[in-house]
């Protein structure tokens, strides 16, 4: 039975929290286990600023190390760190939520850099970077708007954390995604990352499906990443 890697995205902590709703559904309807992979890029068992794509990729070629089939699950950054660190035969399927597909060579950095409306993102001077502008109504209006309960939107604030330069500017050596099968959920009411820029990553993917949900529906509408999570696995063992 495959194991499901979630990976979470850019400038947060502590992964198990974001994906914990979908995970229990997963779990209480399939039985399939699954764990969110530490980012050391974002303090996660390293010191802030001194680990970057390239180990967090190695975090996520470490998990895939210790199991069989896997699908692995990625949030926006954690797509390109998917690119880098999930050309592994045990890796399954590829799930993209409002992600990246990005081709060798690119960075994190250029492919934002696009955006006619980046999130704003300053340097520390510490080696890491973070959100800058915003308070936790403005940043929940653009990333969380969709979440009804304020008591989640809060905690998804408490949970913002600087993260490593290196994260953003270190270019992918590989592109898992290609010759393997993969899933890209565009996120139609995102005010974060573009409708444009969502469709051209899910043309890279083998199937693209669109839900009407903000930058995060595992907050939003678990139950609907949760239905993704299972029209993969039920592929897997057909």
């Amino acid at each position: 039975m495959a194991e499901i890697l979630f990976v979470h995205g850019a400038l947060v902590r502590d992964g198990a929290w974001w994906w914990r709703s979908v995970a229990e559904l997963v779990h209480r309807e399939t039985g399939v286990r699954s764990r969110a992979i530490a980012l050391p890029s974002c303090g996660e068992g390293a010191a802030p600023g001194s680990s970057g794509l390239v180990e967090d990729a190695a975090a996520l070629g470490a998990a895939l190390d210790e199991v069989d089939d896997a699908i692995v699950v990625g949030h926006s950054y954690g797509g390109t760190v998917i690119a880098e660190g999930a050309d592994h035969p045990a890796a399954r399927h590829l799930l993209y939520i409002s992600s990246y597909l990005p081709e060798a060579g690119m960075s994190q950095g250029a492919i934002m850099s696009g955006e006619q409306d980046p999130v704003a993102i300053a340097e520390r001077g510490d080696g890491t970077l973070g959100v800058s502008g915003y308070d936790e109504a403005s940043f929940g209006a653009r990333f969380w708007a969709d979440v009804s309960d304020p008591a989640l939107g809060a905690e998804a604030w408490s949970r913002l954390t600087p993260q490593s330069v290196t994260a953003f500017g270190t270019p992918t050596t590989a592109a898992a995604w290609r010759g393997r099968p993969s899933t890209y959920v565009v996120c139609t009411e995102d005010r974060s990352t573009s409708l444009a820029l969502q469709r051209e990553h899910a043309a890279r993917a083998t199937r693209s499906v669109d839900l009407p949900t903000g930058h995060h529906p595992f907050l939003s509408r678990p139950d609907l990443v949760a239905a993704e999570v299972g029209t993969i696995l039920r592929g897997l063992e057909g």
